[in-house]
């Protein structure tokens, strides 16, 4: 499930050779990336490239972490042929989900169930690969609810550097604000997981650590990674601490000895979203 997922790290698809530094890092999920950390000249054989690791993976490479491409935007061709060739592989060697970047209409994630022969009923066991959406645009931000509801998407992700330049505005927490609350919502009222853009500074990990607090406070529960050394501080800023951990568990076994009673736990009145809310907190890694 897309929403148990904390890091996803990108490695570009003409660099397959990172594939186990990624793994050893720990990161929940590998991108294999085939739109913007690849050069327009290796654009057609990183496809071929990434198209031949799936079908050759050792059965057991992904019992780690899940495995993903990202193609180039479906709204070109040079995407929808990406499209075509991760489709025609068998389904047991289909990645495990499908990133469509500059998402802006709910046409794509159609583009992408067609390509697998799927329909709305049609699941991961059955070869469909789970779909992440990546908002990246005004038209994405306002076009986020109908992606988030879109059959086959699993997840919403906020692509900050391409939407600071179609929105005009610079990179900072403050200009990204009112998106990164948009994406959140959609997802979450679609019940899909959210996930935030990658921290980009390779040196400031206290900013890092920052701003993956700031993002959790707001509802997202994974962050997308350009680097290894990131992922070990994303998995541990979406984990539940061991208090939180605590707490949980203290109000679940409150509220079963309740017995559908009112009850209160550690001096509190207990209700219905503090329930859900430690369910969600026992249910993360």
């Amino acid at each position: 499930m897309l929403t148990r997922l904390r890091s996803l790290l990108f490695t570009p698809g003409n660099r397959l050779d990172r594939v186990p530094k990624a793994l050893a890092a720990g990161a929940d999920a590998v991108i294999l990336d085939l739109e913007d950390a690849v050069g327009a000249a290796d654009k057609l054989a990183s496809r071929t490239a990434v198209t031949a690791f799936f079908a050759t993976a050792e059965p057991g490479l992904r019992a780690s972490a899940m495995i993903g491409v990202r193609v180039n935007s479906l709204q070109s061709e040079l995407g929808r042929t990406d499209l075509a060739a991760l489709a025609v592989l068998p389904a047991a060697q289909r990645p495990d989900f499908l990133v469509f970047p500059k998402a802006e209409t709910v046409a794509e994630p159609a583009l992408c169930m067609q390509a697998f022969g799927g329909g709305a009923a049609t699941t991961a066991a059955a070869g469909m690969p789970a779909l992440i959406a990546i908002i990246e645009s005004a038209r994405g931000v306002l076009a986020a609810p109908a992606l988030a509801a879109a059959p086959g998407v699993q997840a919403l992700a906020v692509g900050g550097l391409d939407l600071c330049a179609d929105l005009g505005c610079s990179f900072g927490w403050e200009p990204l604000l009112h998106a990164r609350s948009a994406v959140v919502m959609a997802a979450a009222s679609a019940g899909i997981g959210a996930i935030d853009m990658p921290w980009f500074d390779l040196q400031d990990d206290s900013g890092l650590a920052g701003e993956c607090q700031r993002v959790r406070a707001l509802g997202y529960g994974a962050k997308l990674a350009i680097h290894p050394r990131h992922v070990a501080a994303v998995n541990a800023a979406f984990s539940p601490s061991a208090e939180e951990r605590d707490y949980a568990q203290g109000v679940i076994a409150a509220f079963e000895a309740a017995a559908g009673n009112a009850f209160t736990f550690r001096g509190r009145m207990i209700d219905e979203p503090v329930i859900r809310s430690a369910r969600r907190v026992l249910a993360r890694p």
